[in-house]
């Protein structure tokens, strides 16, 4: 796909969420779509490789949750993959200062290749669980924001999300349309680890029939010290 192409049908989307990029924005995000083919061909980054559908699947959906996180926000992107949505957040949002983690190395140095490339600053990746990190002091509610976007379920990503973030600070939790039974499964470990589920937004993606939910949790209370347990464990034994 061409440039041109490119930011049509990107530009045509973004106007339903009243997103406007500039030329540059457009430009780093189009180099980001082809290392993401590029790159998908020698490690599994994404399944969606047609650049009609990374516009729409990965780009513009990213993009959906821009409108909660305040200015100046720190944030940290939890298993953040290929980069979703931290990346594409970045490209937008340069007030943000974001670190990017996840557990597997080859994924890391696709991310650090793509900053390099786009030459983001203010952004970094991490290689480290969540339940580690949540952990480790230097990270432990030090974060405004957390995010996570086809993670886990609510309950197990609430011990990894929740521990990072500051008391008033929020999780933003990119699900699919169907998060009622999930979210009610979930109540009790949200307000265990000090958490509070203060919005629920349920959406289509522009101009499709893609469902989408965002679940925003605002810390209230600090997290006990006993979580995040050892890593594996809130996948294996989610609290219930």
């Amino acid at each position: 796909m061409e440039i041109k192409e490119f930011s049509e049908i990107f530009n045509d989307y973004l106007q339903e969420l009243n997103i406007k990029l500039n030329k540059e924005q457009i430009e780093k995000f189009y180099i980001y779509m082809n290392m993401l083919i590029e790159w998908n061909e020698k490690i599994n980054l994404t399944a969606i490789t047609k650049p009609e559908e990374i516009i729409l699947k990965h780009f513009v959906d990213c993009l959906t949750i821009s409108k909660y996180i305040k200015e100046d926000s720190n944030l940290v992107d939890i298993g953040t993959g290929a980069g979703f949505p931290g990346i594409p957040l970045k490209i937008y949002r340069n007030d943000l200062k974001i670190v990017l983690a996840d557990s597997l190395n080859k994924r890391l140095n696709f991310l650090n290749e793509v900053i390099n490339k786009l030459e983001l600053e203010g952004i970094q990746t991490i290689h480290a669980r969540a339940e580690e990190l949540g952990k480790n002091k230097k990270y432990r509610e030090q974060f405004d924001v957390s995010t996570s976007r086809a993670v886990a379920n609510l309950s197990t990503l609430s011990e990894y999300m929740i521990p990072l973030i500051k008391v008033n600070g929020q999780c933003i939790c990119m699900k699919g349309s169907d998060i009622d039974e999930e979210l009610e499964v979930a109540k009790n470990a949200i307000k265990i680890l000090g958490g509070e589920v203060v919005n629920k937004d349920v959406f289509k993606l522009p101009k499709s029939d893609l469902g989408r939910s965002v679940v925003i949790i605002k810390k209230v209370k600090n997290t006990p010290g006993k979580y995040p347990r050892k890593a594996g464990t809130p996948a294996k034994e989610p609290i219930a």
